[in-house]
């Protein structure tokens, strides 16, 4: 039974392994201190944050999130170590709340490995405070307890760590804010909230294992423990008849396809072996009121499958070689057993138990994998144009759209464990945030392998791809390009662009070229800016061109003067909200003469590579994710084809 704690109170624990979840239903950095007995931490070293995740028996998140799980092994926690704290604390200039009252209660819970909740504590009573000191592991006699703690800082997070203790508080406090601010630049935004579980309708399932493509996704279960994975809990049974819902309650939209027409009455306890095998994936069995909808929340919910199941797989694989290194240790310890035929023993013991885990958890994820991967061969056939990528079908059948989807596809995601498992990289529409196709090398190796002739065109290749299928996935008029090519070396590249007509201008070129574009843009933004303030759209200057705007900027900075920058800057930071968009195609390492001036914009725009990269990572756990850009196929015509029906469309409707 949950103990729910008020502040002050505390519980046994009845495990060593736990984790600690976090619900703050905005993103807040989490990070965790081990204390000795009088409650100091002895240095930073003893700090688990998001640039430095990983102590002995803690890890935490490598980023700010609205939803943590911090996994504990309290048998590894050194022995001098008689506290674990965990701290929360709002993230510092990414634009979000500043103090911990305008947002909902956190909430924290420590739970088993099962998911199964040991006690929780809604964190009340916070107004200006911008970090908290949520709880706290303590070691008493032997035994471990939770307490609530609940104290919150309006000095923020350099206070908290000061009040532990440490020296250069506020030092670490820069630096592990600015590790969470490159966290964020990286990380690809989560969708908005689903509906709440007391409003949602599932059709019920046996009581078989679940598997990831089951619609209306429920959370994702915690990580399992490495020697036996626990199951996450079955849906729901639905709300009313397998056919709707009673009078009045709301609509089931769950594919009937997914449902058994006539199940059989199922025995209370089925016995052990009979088969109730995973249902057959079905597209857009996910909860929305289009079919769009649906499946942009199922390939998100594959998504966090994927992450959730990899992070699973690889926690019991670190658990796996944790419990080997600790029981080699414990034989080496003994000069008795460090030779002969006992220690020889002992050894293949510890490294058969380690295969043993290691092999459960690979099966786990192999069963999991290939549900996924059954569900991706239904569900990407099945995609709109704006989510599909260009090898699609879809697009030979393509027709100027009369709205605006709800997300469009930037590219593929995939993680190592396989490789060939793609997940669409949908972003909602309209975009919330520029764009950053990278022409570096970077770190990655397979931009180390081409020339930087050959990277820099791949760059501007992607940008065009991107650039078209936001023309495409836009009614005829209501999006519109300008380009400017400063040194005039991307014209092989632009030329879908250019020749079909659906840029605004042609690029724009030199200097003069370069302040003419931005400086009708950042009008533009200070016009609409007015405007919305004054609440007098309809004031607008008559010739003001209507709908959404994208700048490419390539080969910056290249022609670009300090005034060019500022400008860049501004439309960086104020153009997405009055949809005025920037797609920089730029190698980083070049604009370095500007220094820590241009660090604020970088982090603004969302960073693409021309070539596959693991830079990206997911809103949940923090994996790196290797990200492949949308570019069309060797050979094919079908951007030409897609850009010229947009240009016959404005053509036609005098857009």
């Amino acid at each position: 039974m949950t103990a729910e704690l008020v502040r002050g109170q505390n519980h046994p624990l009845p495990d060593t392994r736990l984790e600690i979840r976090v619900s703050a239903g905005h993103p807040v950095v989490a990070g965790a201190t081990l204390a000795d007995e009088g409650g100091r931490v002895a240095g930073v070293e003893w700090i688990a944050h998001p640039g430095s995740p990983s102590l002995p028996g803690v890890e935490v998140s490598q980023q700010a999130a609205a939803d943590h799980r911090l996994a504990v092994d309290l048998e590894a926690i050194p022995a001098s170590v008689h506290r674990v704290s965990l701290l929360l604390a709002l993230p510092v200039g990414v634009g979000g709340p500043g103090r911990f009252g305008a947002l909902a209660a956190p909430f924290v819970a420590v739970t088993g490995l099962d998911g199964a909740e040991v006690a929780s504590y809604t964190i009340t009573g916070l107004d200006a405070e911008s970090a908290v000191y949520a709880l706290e592991l303590y070691r008493r006699q032997g035994a471990w307890k939770v307490r609530a703690v609940g104290q919150g800082y309006e000095g923020g997070l350099a206070a908290m760590l000061a009040d532990q203790g440490l020296a250069g508080s506020a030092e670490l406090a820069g630096t592990i804010l600015d590790a969470v601010a490159r966290g964020l630049a990286r990380s690809v935004s989560a969708p908005p909230p689903r509906v709440p579980e007391a409003e949602r309708v599932r059709h019920s399932t046996p009581a078989a294992a679940p598997d990831p493509t089951s619609g209306g996704r429920p959370a994702a279960p915690p990580p399992p423990a490495p020697a036996s994975p626990p199951p996450a809990p079955a849906d729901p049974p639905a709300q009313g008849p397998a056919g709707g819902t009673g009078a009045g309650g709301p609509i089931d939209y769950a594919h009937p396809r997914r449902r058994p027409a006539a199940p059989a009455p199922q025995p209370a306890n089925p016995p052990a072996g009979s088969p109730q095998g995973p249902r057959v994936p079905v597209a857009g069995d996910a909860n929305g009121w289009s079919m769009e909808e649906r499946l942009y929340n199922q390939v998100w919910g594959m998504f966090e499958d994927l992450a959730r199941t990899t992070a699973a797989y690889r926690s019991a694989c670190d658990f796996a070689e944790s419990r080997m290194d600790q029981e080699l240790d414990r034989v080496l310890s003994d000069p008795r057993s460090r030779i002969g035929g006992q220690g020889d023993a002992a050894r293949a013991e510890a490294r058969t138990k380690h295969d043993e885990l290691t092999g459960r958890a690979r099966e786990v994820l192999d069963r999991d994998l290939a549900q996924l991967a059954a569900e991706s061969a239904v569900v990407e056939p099945a995609l709109p144009a704006a989510f599909a990528g260009w090898d699609n079908p879809v697009w030979h059948a393509y027709r100027v759209p009369m709205e605006i989807p709800m997300a469009l596809r930037l590219g593929d995601l995939h993680l190592p464990e396989q490789t060939d498992l793609r997940i669409p990289m949908l972003v909602r529409l309209p975009l919330e945030r520029g764009l950053w196709v990278d022409s570096g090398r970077g770190r990655s190796e397979a931009a180390n392998l081409l020339d930087e002739g050959t990277l820099r065109r791949l760059a501007l290749d992607t940008a065009v791809a991107l650039a078209s299928r936001l023309l495409a996935v836009y009614p005829a008029g209501d999006f519109t390009v300008h380009v400017v090519d400063a040194a005039g070396s991307g014209a092989a590249s632009l030329a879908p662009l250019v020749e079909t007509g659906v840029l605004a201008t042609p690029p724009a070129s030199g200097p003069a070229g370069v302040s003419a574009v931005l400086a009708q843009l950042t009008d533009r933004v200070d016009l609409l800016q007015m405007a919305a303030r004054a609440g007098a759209a309809d004031a607008l200057p008559p010739g003001l061109v209507p709908g959404e705007q994208l700048l490419i900027v390539h080969d910056f900075p290249h022609g670009f003067d300090d005034r060019a920058v500022t400008q860049l800057r501004y439309l960086a930071d104020e153009g997405p909200s009055v949809g005025v968009h920037l797609m920089m195609v730029a190698d980083r390492d070049e604009a370095s003469a500007y220094g820590p001036l241009l660090d604020p914009m970088w982090r603004k725009l969302l960073r693409l590579s021309p070539v596959a990269d693991d830079h990206l990572a997911d809103p949940w756990v923090g994996h790196a994710w290797t990200y492949e850009p949308p570019l069309v196929p060797e050979g094919s015509r079908i951007l030409w084809q897609v850009l010229d029906q947009v240009a016959h469309a404005r053509r036609e409707w005098g857009r």
